[in-house]
């Protein structure tokens, strides 16, 4: 994990060094959305998000639509809605909405799950709980009971976008609208497009940060579902980091080949919860895409 952090820092910072002449970040047709028509899109093929849950199966991708629509000031996309507060040639940023992602391994149907555009079981000699040390002994560790639901929320914060020569910074903050757990997210991102002739292809790497309670609300142990657990597992704040590829060949006016792969290494502090038995999730999706 410690070598995907040195990465990502060593390419965050980067772009910073090279501010120069700044192009426009739109280089090509599949980057851009026309302002005030509607970008409507579905692919069609087959891809897979792994599941880190105990006894959670893998969550199969058949279908993967488009819809985004950008106006002046307001937009819309993929289910996510925003408001644009400053636009310049090196910035933007905008009040916006996004999904919960944590809910995605509970539900099939989780609207993460829908948009897309190693093992790490948990050991330890004692765990510090509530002010006590409780000793593991040789028997084996209770098992989790059905667990209860886990919720889909909304958030709602601010959303950046830096311009460079070197890719685009994007850093965000958001918070729980719906009080399901009252948590917060952050996100730091950065992205670059290289389009080749018909071929464009997207590279980003990232951090993402979820407050103490996102990580207990959804990776806690309720009482119900292990007493014991839900004493010797104390969830703490985490930074998740990802990588990601999306490929792009334009076939025609309306039709493209799409290839994703999306890596992420789970933090520790979400990894050691009993609910987990890997500590990491990947994403792949490969198939043909229709743009209207």
């Amino acid at each position: 994990m410690n070598r995907l952090k040195l990465l990502f820092l060593s390419a965050i910072f980067i772009p910073f060094l090279s501010w120069g002449d700044i192009d426009v970040p739109c280089e090509n047709d599949l980057e851009c959305i026309e302002v005030g028509q509607w970008d409507l899109g579905i692919a069609f093929g087959y891809g897979e998000r792994s599941n880190p849950l105990k006894d959670y199966s893998d969550i199969p991708i058949y279908l993967v639509p488009t819809f985004a629509y950008y106006g002046d000031s307001w937009f819309f996309d993929n289910g996510n809605i925003g408001y644009t507060l400053v636009e310049e040639e090196r910035y933007t940023l905008n009040l916006s909405t996004s999904f919960s992602t944590d809910s995605a391994y509970f539900q099939r149907w989780d609207p993460s799950n829908i948009f897309l555009a190693g093992s790490n079981k948990f050991e330890a000699n004692s765990i510090a709980a509530n002010g006590r040390t409780l000793l593991i002994s040789d028997e084996p560790e209770p098992d989790v009971g059905p667990l209860e639901k886990r919720r889909f929320t909304y958030l709602g914060g601010l959303d950046a976008f830096i311009y460079t020569r070197a890719g685009i910074i994007n850093l965000s903050v958001a918070h729980d609208m719906l009080n399901v757990h009252q948590g917060t997210e952050a996100r730091l991102k950065w992205l670059y497009n290289l389009p080749v002739q018909n071929w464009n292809f997207e590279f980003a790497l990232r951090l993402d940060w979820k407050s103490e309670e996102v990580v207990d609300y959804y990776y806690g142990v309720r009482e119900s579902e292990s007493p014991y657990w839900n004493q010797a597992y104390q969830a703490k704040s985490a930074l998740n980091v990802g990588i990601e590829l999306t490929t792009h060949y334009v076939m025609t006016q309306h039709w493209d080949l799409i290839f994703l792969a999306r890596y992420t290494q789970i933090a520790d502090e979400i990894a050691n919860s009993p609910l987990l038995d890997q500590d990491h999730t990947s994403t792949f999706y490969l198939g043909t895409s229709y743009r209207f």
